[in-house]
């Protein structure tokens, strides 16, 4: 694949790019300085409003349909499904019938999880919690989320996602990759592919997890490179005192002794590519590079010491403690700050087949006002308008109990795909928008159904990119995020 011209869909060269740069002498020398131009391109086209692929100096541009309305992304994913029933999709039908049965009708003979498949009874449940309309826009949001609930005007709800994932595997890499299998590359690999890393120091493709939280396992290949060079996977930012593993040098070893050691590295891997061009050396190399100079500036973005306590305070009692979903957002804002492209946080625990009651108010008040906070943040240092915040899970919950039913009782939900919502901020989304409508019992979509397909066409979209351009050629199969489907949502552009 020639890594100069990612977007190119139809150019095949006679002679590969490895080949070409060693017959003209320019080894991985000429690579580095390629890549460093390339850079440089991007950043100029960026203050330009023009993005542009890292490494092609100017030289591809018809993937790029638009000036975009976004330069980076913060992704707060929320992993095990929320309910959208408790949250966000209010249904007052469902509290006055709650105990009847799921009508046929209204299932439609849709699949359901194992879970739940073989119950005798599928009882109606409301949800327990009080919901209030908010804002100009009027938004429907329960009281699990006050914070969330006063910045609705600066929300865009889609209540009308829906995928084929019913289990949360398949679920959760749908989400971040595009495929339901594992091995496709994420978000954050195809953003970094496509559009380079405009600066030197951080990587631009970050992942951070909330410590300490059980539930479905998060596996590397959420945030890995899958088939596109190692160079664009994630790096993830621990809580502790080395967020970044072995970048620190070890005990014994200077600066200096560290850089002579990368010198003669470089030296090894320039002789071994000579011999055998793979582009897993030239990774290893940038790797190596790149955690050398996070040595500096990785304890300067996770230091918060000059935050001042106003910030602090906004994010919540949790801001100081690394690994926290607070402390996490308000790095995340420090990193795009910084210039990193792609930041993912994940927050487990949302999947609450039963003890909903207590289990989905633990979460909503781990996350409401961090999240809340970080789309303040981002609007008082006018970064709202070229930063897209998304937040939401790998599906909904179902409107119906799972086990037993009793007035009063505490209960689950099991899984539901054919409807669930997600926010979107900022990066060129209409503000005070509610997308979509499902159906009064919120089990079916009525109007205006996203696809998961369809969130990823539009949020490469506000990036400037256009989705069926963005590809890679791997088993001599052109792949895309998109696979081969997807459709911009033109009703939620502001």
């Amino acid at each position: 694949m020639n890594r100069f011209a990612p977007l190119c869909t139809g150019f095949k060269p006679a002679v590969s790019r490895r080949e070409w740069l060693g017959s003209f002498g320019m080894g991985l020398g000429g690579i580095a300085l390629a890549e460093m131009l390339g850079r440089e391109a991007a950043a100029e086209s960026a203050a330009a409003g023009l993005a542009l692929p890292s490494g092609s100096n100017g030289g591809v541009l018809d993937a790029f349909h638009v000036a975009p309305k976004a330069k980076r992304v913060i992704y707060l994913f929320q992993s095990g499904g929320p309910s959208q029933i408790d949250l966000f999709d209010h249904k007052p039908l469902l509290v006055q019938k709650s105990g009847e049965q799921l009508p046929d009708s209204v299932r439609g003979g849709q699949r359901l999880t194992g879970m739940s498949g073989n119950q005798s009874s599928i009882p109606l449940v409301g949800s327990p919690f009080v919901f209030a309309q908010h804002g100009e826009s009027g938004a429907w949001v329960s009281d699990l989320l006050p914070y969330t609930a006063k910045i609705s005007d600066k929300l865009c709800f889609i209540k009308t996602m829906y995928t084929e994932s019913i289990n949360h595997g398949p679920g959760v890499t749908f989400m971040q990759s595009g495929s339901q299998i594992p091995g496709r590359p994420s978000i954050g690999a195809w953003l970094d592919y496509g559009l380079g890393n405009a600066q030197d120091d951080l990587p631009s493709f970050v992942v951070l997890l909330t410590k300490n939280k059980g539930g479905q396992p998060l596996m590397s290949h959420l945030w890995g490179s899958g088939f596109l060079p190692p160079t664009h996977q994630a790096v993830r930012f621990r809580s502790g005192a080395d967020p970044v593993l072995y970048v620190n040098n070890p005990p014994g070893v200077s600066t200096e002794n560290r850089r002579q050691l990368l010198d003669g590295l470089r030296q090894l891997h320039e002789h071994q590519f000579a011999g055998t061009p793979d582009t897993e050396i030239t990774a290893r190399i940038n790797n190596y590079e790149m955690a050398f100079r996070m040595q500096a500036s990785v304890p300067q973005v996770t230091d918060f010491s000059d935050e001042p306590q106003g910030v602090l305070d906004l994010y919540g009692p949790d801001a100081k403690d690394p690994g926290t979903f607070a402390a996490n957002c308000l790095l995340a804002r420090r990193l795009a700050e910084r210039g990193v492209r792609f930041i993912q946080l994940y927050h487990q625990d949302w999947d609450h087949h039963g003890g909903l009651k207590g289990g989905i108010a633990r979460e909503a008040k781990q996350t409401d006002q961090p999240a809340a906070a970080l789309v303040q943040d981002l609007a008082q240092r006018g970064m709202l308008d070229d930063t897209l915040v998304v937040w939401g899970g790998e599906f909904g919950r179902t409107n119906y109990c799972q086990g037993l039913y009793k007035p009063g009782m505490d209960f689950g939900r099991d899984h539901h795909p054919r409807c669930f919502t997600i926010w979107m901020a900022g990066g060129g989304t209409k503000p005070g928008t509610t997308w979509g409508e499902t159906c009064e019992y919120g089990y079916n979509i009525v109007k205006d159904g996203v696809h998961v397909h369809d969130f990823h066409a539009t949020m490469l979209y506000l990036l400037g990119i256009d989705h069926e351009r963005l590809t890679y050629k791997f088993q001599g199969r052109r792949y895309r995020l998109t696979d081969v489907h997807g459709k911009i949502i033109k009703g939620i552009l502001a």
